[in-house]
């Protein structure tokens, strides 16, 4: 580990590490949070046992679309958390971890009243992307949501073909074997439905098998799966061959069609 100072100094390095350890367990949840989220830290505690005792709690203040989403379980994530942060603990002598207290962000606009006002007007309402998920969609384009900045780059490019495209839609499937999905873009065209998922590389990688399973109510029903790399969008430039390259496997569907 790298050199450390005192605890708040270092809570920028300790919730990047703590953050690792999630994505290597596949959280994304925890990882979406805490990529999203301003951390700081203080002193909250002193006893003089054992030459003097600090307490420090971690203030973690997160998008209030995220905040909303996660009310229900912020006991049980602040419990993660602490566990995580503990483990990082040994090198601070005479320092304990206080409570973790997680809370949403100010946001301040200048027409806020206006945008209320728009709001009950019905403006801007959707439910892309609110289903609960496991895999927090924190980014915002166009008034929608993404879960990366790939994603985004990709949405733009095929925005810019002119193609008709869902960017994170949200599929149920009811019955005894309730199952949902929100995959990352579903493309219409010339009567072939593509599903494209851009594979990122902060967390836990799904096995062919996992993947396979979570996309079966769209597959099942004909629809074209196809998996990329979020390397492969990484930029503008990059993100505009790839929607070049999907149209054209789109085309090739289209000819092979019975």
């Amino acid at each position: 580990m790298p050199q450390t100072g005192s605890f708040p100094d270092d809570i920028d390095l300790l919730m990047q590490n703590v953050a690792r350890l999630f994505a290597y367990e596949g959280d994304a949840k925890l990882v979406s949070i805490l990529a999203d989220a301003n951390i700081s830290a203080d002193q909250t505690g002193y006893d003089n046992w054992d030459g003097g005792t600090y307490t420090y709690s971690v203030y973690m203040a997160i998008p209030q679309a995220i905040y909303l989403e996660i009310n229900s379980e912020l006991e049980a994530i602040t419990t993660k958390i602490s566990e995580k942060i503990s483990q990082f603990m040994h090198p601070y002598s005479n320092t304990w971890l206080g409570k973790i207290v997680i809370s949403p962000q100010l946001v301040e606009s200048k027409n806020w009243q206006q945008n209320a006002k728009d709001w009950l007007a019905g403006s801007g309402i959707q439910n892309q992307g609110r289903v609960r998920s496991n895999n927090i969609a924190s980014r915002e384009s166009d008034g929608l949501l993404f879960r990366s900045e790939p994603e985004i780059n990709l949405y733009k490019a095929l925005k810019a073909k002119g193609v008709a495209f869902a960017p994170l839609p949200v599929f149920l499937k009811g019955g005894k074997e309730y199952s949902r999905i929100e995959p990352d873009f579903i493309l219409l065209k010339d009567g072939i439905v593509l599903c494209v998922e851009v594979d990122g590389d902060t967390v836990h990688k799904e096995s062919p098998a996992e993947a396979n399973a979570r996309t079966r109510i769209l597959s099942n029903e004909g629809v074209i799966i196809e998996r990329y790399s979020a390397k492969r969008c990484e930029t503008f430039e990059r993100a505009e061959e790839l929607a070049n390259e999907i149209l054209t496997l789109i085309e090739k569907h289209k000819r092979n069609r019975p």
